[in-house]
């Protein structure tokens, strides 16, 4: 992966804006996440048409080679658009996954058509705890010969309801190895989970003596899996900074339109402090996720804790401009017609993906305990 010139990354943002303006409207939203897919075909087609879908794919298997700084600028986009897709699943996850394990013969043949948009492939990471740990792994791997079979339960799989491909993280004698199955194999189940946010879709796959196939060495899948969460985070951050900052957009120009006893509410004190209050609050998100992105693009020693830093402080921002701002529009913003809820669904769900902000904030003090002695 290496960064694009800040023209190139600028204009690509550009793209991407211009295109979820067109294709992911409130209406679009609240149409597309009441569909069994939760996602527009053709508007995915259209993300893949632009590289958005291939983004940190390898040139060589047909994606843009971009990094961490490329992700975070689309991912602003993403967020601010509240847009329906797996692009966070297959596009960022998946993909980061397969290339971290480095298995070349897999590449070859999944990565084309992730990136071109053609298969959707999810990673299966942690059991019903949802821990995002090592021992949060809830599926066993049996070797049989040179054949391999799953057993257990894995959950919160991102889209894994639409999922071609699975990456299943299992327990094998020795370690945690990556896996490869099919979701429509005998042994394999997918249950769709309860959400509260309606943009997003979770499920939870069962194994039952499932055929596998070993992505990547073995013993050294929790390795990878750590490095494609990172870029997880990463583009979680650059999402929840660019959701909070339109909920801010949106709220200040009410507060200006707002008129309450001959006055706009916006000129009201309290009403000011808020604003204020979030301002700082966004801002925040966009810089701790952009320099996240911007260490972790460097190979910097403290990119491991940007982006701890940025996960917790993110997810946390999101929810709080969110939840003040529906404060601040009054009865208006807790009816269904407007959108402020749906931002707040997804900035509560976003802060629980890969991780609540306690855990991350217990990995970023431990981050600088060890940097620090």
């Amino acid at each position: 992966m290496v960064s694009l010139p800040i023209e190139e990354r600028l204009a690509f943002q550009g793209s991407m804006l211009r295109l979820l303006a067109e294709r992911s409207t409130e209406a679009d939203v609240r149409r597309v996440m009441e569909t069994d897919a939760g996602y527009d075909p053709d508007v995915w087609k259209a993300l893949a048409e632009i590289g958005a879908v291939g983004l940190l794919v390898d040139p060589e298997y047909g994606g843009a080679g971009a990094g961490p700084l490329e992700l975070e600028l689309v991912m602003e986009a993403v967020g601010a658009a509240l847009l329906c897709s797996p692009l966070l699943t297959s596009g960022v996850l998946a993909a980061g996954l397969l290339q971290a394990l480095g298995d070349a013969e897999a590449n070859a043949r999944l990565l084309p058509g992730i990136a071109d948009g053609s298969r959707i492939a999810t990673a299966a990471l942690t059991g019903s705890a949802g821990t995002w740990t090592p021992d949060g792994v809830a599926v066993r791997a049996r070797a049989d010969g040179e054949a391999w079979g799953l057993e257990g339960q894995a959950s919160f799989v991102t889209h894994g309801q639409i999922a071609d491909v699975l990456l299943v993280a299992a327990v094998e004698a020795d370690g945690i190895s990556v896996f490869e199955v099919d979701p429509t194999a005998g042994g394999v189940a997918v249950k769709p989970l309860p959400v509260f946010d309606h943009t997003l879709r979770l499920a939870q796959i069962s194994f039952e003596a499932a055929p596998a196939r070993l992505v990547g060495k073995q013993h050294a899948g929790w390795n990878a899996v750590e490095e494609a969460l990172g870029l997880a985070r990463v583009a979680l951050a650059g999402e929840q900074a660019g959701g909070g900052r339109r909920v801010l957009e949106f709220t200040v120009d009410y507060a200006k339109n707002r008129i309450q006893f001959g006055r706009s509410i916006g000129s009201y004190q309290a009403i000011k402090h808020m604003a204020a209050d979030l301002l700082v609050e966004s801002e925040s998100a966009t810089s701790a996720a952009r320099h996240a992105a911007a260490q972790l693009a460097a190979g910097a020693p403290d990119a491991k804790s940007a982006v701890e830093l940025a996960a917790f402080a993110c997810a946390d921002a999101f929810v709080k401009i969110c939840a003040d701002a529906i404060q601040m529009h009054g009865g208006i913003a807790f009816t269904w017609n407007h959108p402020a809820h749906l931002y707040l669904r997804r900035a509560r769900a976003d802060a629980q993906l890969f991780g609540a902000p306690a855990f991350h904030r217990e990995r970023y003090v431990a981050e600088l305990e060890a940097a620090h002695g």
